[in-house]
């Protein structure tokens, strides 16, 4: 829930939207949004002292549903947590949170599980992955430097197949943010070295390979 709740603080879209009514000024919007990226940046730094204020102040009520749990928010809560003066609606609408839920049976009981999928945990580097974008990379380099050789010849000396040879070329061609991020371990859980070569013939736009890949 906290995790969700961090994802909303991050978003400024988001901020805008829920506080347009309390906070016309685009100035204190814009204000208000920053301070609330500061903090969703921080929030695993922060003690639990520090944020469960600000979860009690934010949210409203949970409403706990067979498939999803909906956390309802007061954007004016949000404003008041940064001292920053508001105008409250009569008819303001609470922000609402979804987190996906399942019901599980545990003996004679049914239990409740929540989704604990944290976008923001870590994930470690992949070695597996690592080692297929240096292979491409070289791949690559070969294939420039070829003269005009043909494919299969240059698979042929790397001791490889020409379908996994052209495979594993495509992948030279992933957008920089994409390499830097499996570099780094921040890749999407369910990609693997498999997965990227299943898809290397990958789209050239590169805000289209962060969807094909699950990083959008």
């Amino acid at each position: 829930m906290a995790s969700r709740v961090r994802q909303w603080l991050l978003d400024p879209g988001s901020i805008y939207t829920a506080t347009s009514k309390c906070l016309p000024e685009p100035s204190t919007q814009q204000r208000l949004a920053a301070r609330a990226a500061e903090i969703g940046r921080r929030w695993s730094e922060l003690p639990p002292a520090r944020t469960r204020p600000v979860l009690a102040v934010l949210i409203e009520r949970v409403e706990v549903r067979v498939d999803q749990v909906d956390i309802h928010l007061r954007p004016t809560g949000l404003s008041a947590l940064f001292d920053t003066a508001v105008t409250p609606s009569l008819s303001e609408e609470t922000v609402i949170l979804s987190v996906p839920a399942r019901l599980r049976r545990a003996g004679m009981e049914i239990r409740m599980l929540i989704d604990r999928t944290d976008p923001f945990a870590v994930v470690k580097p992949d070695p597996r992955l690592i080692k297929l974008l240096v292979r491409a990379r070289r791949f690559n380099a070969t294939l420039v430097q070829s003269d005009g050789v043909a494919f299969a010849a240059l698979a042929q000396r790397e001791g490889v197949s020409r379908s996994y040879f052209t495979r594993v070329v495509r992948l030279s061609h992933l957008a920089p943010d994409l390499t830097q991020a499996i570099i780094e371990g921040r890749q999407p859980r369910d990609l693997t070295a498999e997965k990227l070569l299943a898809h290397s013939r990958l789209p050239l736009a590169w805000h289209d390979q962060r969807t094909v890949l699950g990083f959008a």
